[in-house]
Protein backbone atom coordinates (compact mmCIF):
# COMPACT_ATOMS: atom_id res chain seq x y z
CA UNK A 1 0.00 0.00 0.00
CA UNK A 2 1.35 3.29 -0.75
CA UNK A 3 1.63 5.87 1.42
CA UNK A 4 -0.23 9.45 1.70
CA UNK A 5 1.48 12.79 0.78
CA UNK A 6 -1.26 15.53 1.29
CA UNK A 7 -0.40 19.04 -0.38
CA UNK A 8 -1.91 21.95 1.03
CA UNK A 9 -2.35 24.36 -2.16
CA UNK A 10 -2.83 23.66 -5.70
CA UNK A 11 -1.21 26.45 -6.39
CA UNK A 12 1.89 26.36 -8.98
CA UNK A 13 3.79 25.15 -6.61
CA UNK A 14 1.67 22.51 -4.81
CA UNK A 15 1.04 22.07 -8.15
CA UNK A 16 4.15 20.70 -8.97
CA UNK A 17 4.78 19.28 -6.32
CA UNK A 18 1.96 16.67 -6.65
CA UNK A 19 3.25 16.78 -10.38
CA UNK A 20 6.44 15.23 -9.37
CA UNK A 21 5.53 13.35 -6.53
CA UNK A 22 3.02 10.98 -8.69
CA UNK A 23 5.60 10.76 -11.72
CA UNK A 24 8.25 9.09 -9.09
CA UNK A 25 5.45 7.14 -7.95
CA UNK A 26 6.74 8.15 -4.87
CA UNK A 27 3.02 8.15 -3.09
CA UNK A 28 -0.55 8.92 -3.54
CA UNK A 29 -1.33 12.63 -3.14
CA UNK A 30 -4.43 14.80 -1.97
CA UNK A 31 -4.80 18.33 -3.65
CA UNK A 32 -6.11 20.91 -0.87
CA UNK A 33 -7.31 24.34 -1.86
CA UNK A 34 -10.39 26.83 -0.89
CA UNK A 35 -10.78 27.50 -4.74
CA UNK A 36 -13.81 25.31 -5.11
CA UNK A 37 -12.95 22.97 -8.01
CA UNK A 38 -9.41 24.26 -7.88
CA UNK A 39 -8.12 20.76 -6.75
CA UNK A 40 -10.12 18.69 -8.23
CA UNK A 41 -9.78 19.65 -11.72
CA UNK A 42 -6.02 19.43 -11.46
CA UNK A 43 -6.07 16.50 -9.74
CA UNK A 44 -8.40 14.82 -12.41
CA UNK A 45 -5.79 16.03 -14.64
CA UNK A 46 -2.90 15.09 -13.20
CA UNK A 47 -4.30 11.44 -12.54
CA UNK A 48 -5.13 11.40 -16.44
CA UNK A 49 -1.41 12.10 -17.49
CA UNK A 50 -0.96 8.78 -15.40
CA UNK A 51 -1.71 6.47 -18.54
CA UNK A 52 0.79 8.88 -20.27
CA UNK A 53 3.64 8.67 -17.63
CA UNK A 54 3.26 5.42 -16.28
CA UNK A 55 2.25 6.16 -12.92
CA UNK A 56 -0.58 4.85 -10.79
CA UNK A 57 -0.69 6.62 -7.79
CA UNK A 58 -4.20 7.87 -6.57
CA UNK A 59 -4.75 11.64 -6.65
CA UNK A 60 -7.36 13.29 -4.88
CA UNK A 61 -8.54 17.07 -4.96
CA UNK A 62 -10.20 18.18 -2.08
CA UNK A 63 -11.52 21.82 -0.21
CA UNK A 64 -11.92 20.30 3.05
CA UNK A 65 -9.28 18.17 4.95
CA UNK A 66 -10.95 14.92 5.81
CA UNK A 67 -9.47 13.83 2.84
CA UNK A 68 -6.18 14.27 4.50
CA UNK A 69 -6.60 12.01 7.23
CA UNK A 70 -3.41 9.27 7.93
CA UNK A 71 -0.87 11.19 5.60
CA UNK A 72 2.07 10.07 6.05
CA UNK A 73 3.60 13.52 5.05
CA UNK A 74 2.16 17.11 4.55
CA UNK A 75 3.10 19.67 2.49
CA UNK A 76 2.41 23.43 2.79
CA UNK A 77 2.17 25.55 0.67
CA UNK A 78 -0.99 27.69 0.75
CA UNK A 79 0.08 31.43 1.19
CA UNK A 80 -0.10 34.34 -1.00
CA UNK A 81 2.76 34.56 -3.35
CA UNK A 82 5.48 37.63 -3.38
CA UNK A 83 4.84 40.16 -6.00
CA UNK A 84 7.23 42.77 -7.32
CA UNK A 85 8.64 44.52 -4.91
CA UNK A 86 7.61 42.34 -1.68
CA UNK A 87 10.01 40.75 0.63
CA UNK A 88 9.22 37.37 1.76
CA UNK A 89 9.12 39.71 5.17
CA UNK A 90 5.54 41.12 3.74
CA UNK A 91 4.07 38.45 3.89
CA UNK A 92 4.37 37.55 7.37
CA UNK A 93 1.51 38.17 9.57
CA UNK A 94 -0.94 37.27 6.27
CA UNK A 95 0.60 34.00 5.88
CA UNK A 96 0.69 33.00 9.34
CA UNK A 97 -2.97 32.97 9.69
CA UNK A 98 -2.90 30.68 7.06
CA UNK A 99 0.06 28.38 8.06
CA UNK A 100 -1.90 28.17 11.48
CA UNK A 101 -5.34 27.43 10.47
CA UNK A 102 -4.04 24.53 8.02
CA UNK A 103 -1.57 23.37 10.68
CA UNK A 104 -4.11 22.72 12.80
CA UNK A 105 -6.45 21.35 10.45
CA UNK A 106 -4.30 18.46 9.23
CA UNK A 107 -2.01 18.00 12.75
CA UNK A 108 -5.49 16.71 14.27
CA UNK A 109 -6.24 14.20 11.24
CA UNK A 110 -2.78 12.56 10.50
CA UNK A 111 -0.80 12.89 14.10
CA UNK A 112 1.64 11.02 12.83
CA UNK A 113 3.29 13.10 9.84
CA UNK A 114 6.33 14.97 9.06
CA UNK A 115 5.50 18.32 8.06
CA UNK A 116 7.39 20.25 5.46
CA UNK A 117 6.74 24.00 5.32
CA UNK A 118 7.37 25.85 2.23
CA UNK A 119 5.14 29.07 2.59
CA UNK A 120 7.11 32.11 3.30
CA UNK A 121 8.57 33.56 5.15
CA UNK A 122 9.91 30.56 5.20
CA UNK A 123 11.94 30.00 8.64
CA UNK A 124 9.59 32.00 10.41
CA UNK A 125 6.31 29.87 8.93
CA UNK A 126 7.94 26.54 10.19
CA UNK A 127 8.56 27.56 13.77
CA UNK A 128 4.63 28.20 13.63
CA UNK A 129 3.89 24.95 12.12
CA UNK A 130 5.94 23.57 14.87
CA UNK A 131 4.09 25.71 18.23
CA UNK A 132 0.43 25.05 16.34
CA UNK A 133 1.09 21.02 15.52
CA UNK A 134 2.59 20.34 18.71
CA UNK A 135 4.47 17.56 16.67
CA UNK A 136 8.35 16.64 17.98
CA UNK A 137 10.68 18.80 15.91
CA UNK A 138 12.27 16.39 13.96
CA UNK A 139 9.15 15.83 12.36
CA UNK A 140 8.80 19.46 11.02
CA UNK A 141 11.06 21.10 8.78
CA UNK A 142 10.88 23.90 6.59
CA UNK A 143 11.92 23.87 2.41
CA UNK A 144 14.90 26.54 1.55
CA UNK A 145 18.52 25.32 1.48
CA UNK A 146 17.38 22.51 -0.87
CA UNK A 147 16.23 25.48 -3.02
CA UNK A 148 18.87 28.21 -2.49
CA UNK A 149 21.60 25.61 -2.92
CA UNK A 150 20.15 24.01 -6.45
CA UNK A 151 20.14 27.91 -7.71
CA UNK A 152 23.71 28.18 -6.63
CA UNK A 153 24.92 24.71 -8.14
CA UNK A 154 23.19 26.23 -11.58
CA UNK A 155 24.79 29.24 -11.72
CA UNK A 156 28.53 27.61 -10.71
CA UNK A 157 27.37 24.74 -13.50
CA UNK A 158 27.01 27.78 -16.12
CA UNK A 159 30.05 29.67 -14.94
CA UNK A 160 32.22 26.76 -15.32
CA UNK A 161 30.47 24.92 -18.43
CA UNK A 162 30.04 21.99 -16.32
CA UNK A 163 27.10 19.39 -15.77
CA UNK A 164 24.86 20.33 -12.94
CA UNK A 165 25.46 16.73 -11.86
CA UNK A 166 29.07 17.74 -11.27
CA UNK A 167 28.33 20.13 -8.96
CA UNK A 168 27.43 20.48 -4.86
CA UNK A 169 26.47 23.52 -2.82
CA UNK A 170 25.75 24.16 0.89
CA UNK A 171 23.92 27.27 1.53
CA UNK A 172 22.80 27.62 5.35
CA UNK A 173 20.85 30.50 6.87
CA UNK A 174 17.10 32.21 6.91
CA UNK A 175 15.57 31.90 3.58
CA UNK A 176 15.99 35.85 2.67
CA UNK A 177 18.31 38.43 1.73
CA UNK A 178 20.61 37.16 4.39
CA UNK A 179 20.95 33.60 3.67
CA UNK A 180 24.44 32.02 3.65
CA UNK A 181 25.71 30.53 0.86
CA UNK A 182 29.32 28.26 0.94
CA UNK A 183 31.84 29.04 -1.46
CA UNK A 184 34.40 26.61 0.58
CA UNK A 185 31.64 23.49 0.69
CA UNK A 186 30.35 24.72 -2.86
CA UNK A 187 32.21 21.96 -5.05
CA UNK A 188 32.47 20.65 -8.62
CA UNK A 189 34.01 17.20 -8.83
CA UNK A 190 35.06 17.39 -5.15
CA UNK A 191 37.35 20.88 -6.08
CA UNK A 192 35.79 23.77 -4.05
CA UNK A 193 34.86 26.23 -6.43
CA UNK A 194 37.11 29.05 -4.21
CA UNK A 195 39.81 27.06 -6.31
CA UNK A 196 38.53 27.26 -9.74
CA UNK A 197 37.14 31.00 -10.13
CA UNK A 198 38.63 34.42 -8.84
CA UNK A 199 37.18 36.32 -5.34
CA UNK A 200 34.98 38.21 -7.50
CA UNK A 201 33.21 35.47 -9.61
CA UNK A 202 32.80 33.32 -6.69
CA UNK A 203 31.12 36.90 -4.92
CA UNK A 204 28.96 37.39 -8.41
CA UNK A 205 27.30 33.45 -7.38
CA UNK A 206 26.85 33.91 -4.23
CA UNK A 207 24.91 37.31 -4.99
CA UNK A 208 22.77 36.04 -7.63
CA UNK A 209 21.67 33.10 -5.50
CA UNK A 210 20.87 35.31 -2.82
CA UNK A 211 18.76 37.43 -5.63
CA UNK A 212 17.24 34.15 -7.11
CA UNK A 213 14.14 34.48 -5.97
CA UNK A 214 13.39 38.28 -6.41
CA UNK A 215 15.26 37.91 -10.17
CA UNK A 216 12.24 35.22 -11.04
CA UNK A 217 9.76 37.11 -9.67
CA UNK A 218 10.88 40.79 -11.19
CA UNK A 219 10.73 38.44 -14.42
CA UNK A 220 7.14 36.64 -14.15
CA UNK A 221 5.87 39.89 -12.80
CA UNK A 222 2.56 38.15 -11.29
CA UNK A 223 4.22 34.94 -9.22
CA UNK A 224 7.03 33.73 -8.22
CA UNK A 225 8.96 30.57 -8.68
CA UNK A 226 7.52 26.92 -8.67
CA UNK A 227 9.53 24.70 -11.10
CA UNK A 228 12.93 24.74 -8.83
CA UNK A 229 10.57 24.91 -5.57
CA UNK A 230 8.68 22.19 -6.43
CA UNK A 231 11.13 19.81 -7.45
CA UNK A 232 13.12 21.13 -4.28
CA UNK A 233 10.40 19.75 -2.01
CA UNK A 234 9.84 16.66 -3.97
CA UNK A 235 13.75 15.69 -3.05
CA UNK A 236 13.19 16.33 0.66
CA UNK A 237 9.95 14.22 0.38
CA UNK A 238 11.76 10.84 -1.84
CA UNK A 239 14.55 11.00 0.87
CA UNK A 240 12.22 10.93 3.68
CA UNK A 241 9.30 8.41 2.27
CA UNK A 242 12.60 6.13 1.01
CA UNK A 243 14.44 6.39 4.40
CA UNK A 244 17.75 7.56 2.02
CA UNK A 245 19.86 9.27 5.04
CA UNK A 246 20.19 11.79 2.81
CA UNK A 247 21.94 15.19 3.74
CA UNK A 248 20.61 18.34 2.69
CA UNK A 249 20.22 21.62 3.71
CA UNK A 250 17.06 22.32 5.78
CA UNK A 251 15.28 24.59 7.85
CA UNK A 252 15.11 22.80 11.22
CA UNK A 253 14.68 23.19 14.93
CA UNK A 254 18.22 24.42 16.55
CA UNK A 255 19.24 23.62 20.19
CA UNK A 256 22.53 25.10 20.87
CA UNK A 257 24.07 24.07 17.28
CA UNK A 258 26.10 26.89 15.61
CA UNK A 259 25.53 28.50 18.66
CA UNK A 260 21.89 28.97 18.11
CA UNK A 261 18.57 28.29 20.39
CA UNK A 262 15.26 27.71 19.76
CA UNK A 263 14.83 28.57 16.17
CA UNK A 264 14.44 27.32 12.94
CA UNK A 265 17.53 27.93 10.44
CA UNK A 266 18.90 26.79 7.98
CA UNK A 267 21.75 23.75 8.67
CA UNK A 268 22.89 20.07 6.81
CA UNK A 269 20.35 17.64 8.48
CA UNK A 270 20.10 13.81 7.18
CA UNK A 271 16.54 12.97 6.14
CA UNK A 272 14.90 9.80 6.87
CA UNK A 273 11.90 7.96 7.76
CA UNK A 274 11.70 9.33 10.92
CA UNK A 275 12.28 13.13 9.10
CA UNK A 276 15.15 14.95 10.70
CA UNK A 277 17.47 12.47 11.80
CA UNK A 278 20.72 14.32 12.16
CA UNK A 279 21.86 17.81 12.13
CA UNK A 280 25.33 18.09 10.66
CA UNK A 281 27.46 20.78 12.30
CA UNK A 282 30.01 21.70 10.26
CA UNK A 283 33.19 23.87 10.34
CA UNK A 284 32.90 27.72 9.92
CA UNK A 285 35.32 29.95 9.56
CA UNK A 286 34.79 33.16 12.13
CA UNK A 287 33.50 35.30 8.85
CA UNK A 288 31.10 32.49 7.90
CA UNK A 289 29.59 31.92 11.40
CA UNK A 290 29.06 35.47 11.94
CA UNK A 291 26.98 35.95 8.67
CA UNK A 292 25.00 32.68 10.48
CA UNK A 293 24.62 34.37 13.18
CA UNK A 294 23.46 37.48 11.56
CA UNK A 295 21.05 35.49 9.76
CA UNK A 296 19.41 33.60 12.46
CA UNK A 297 18.70 37.12 13.83
CA UNK A 298 16.85 38.52 11.31
CA UNK A 299 14.40 35.22 11.67
CA UNK A 300 14.51 35.32 15.75
CA UNK A 301 13.31 39.17 14.99
CA UNK A 302 10.23 38.12 12.77
CA UNK A 303 9.40 34.73 14.85
CA UNK A 304 9.34 37.14 17.77
CA UNK A 305 6.52 39.50 15.82
CA UNK A 306 4.91 36.69 15.62
CA UNK A 307 4.93 36.19 19.40
CA UNK A 308 6.39 32.93 19.08
CA UNK A 309 8.92 33.20 21.39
Amino acid sequence: MRPKVTVIGAGNVGATVAQLTAEKELADVVLVDIIEGLPQGKALDLLEAGPVEGYDCRLTGSNGYDATAGSALVVITAGIARKPGMTRDDLLHTNAKIVGAVTDEVARRSPDAILVVVSNPLDAMTQLAWKRSGFPAHRVLGMAGVLDAARFRTFIAQELNVSVESTFAFVLGGHGDTMVPLPRYSTVAGIPITELLPPDRVEALVKRTRDGGAEIVALLKTGSAYYAPGASVVEMVEAILKDKKKILPCCVHLTGQYGITDLFVGVPVKLGRRGVEEILEIRLTPEEAGALKRSSEGVRELVQKLGLL
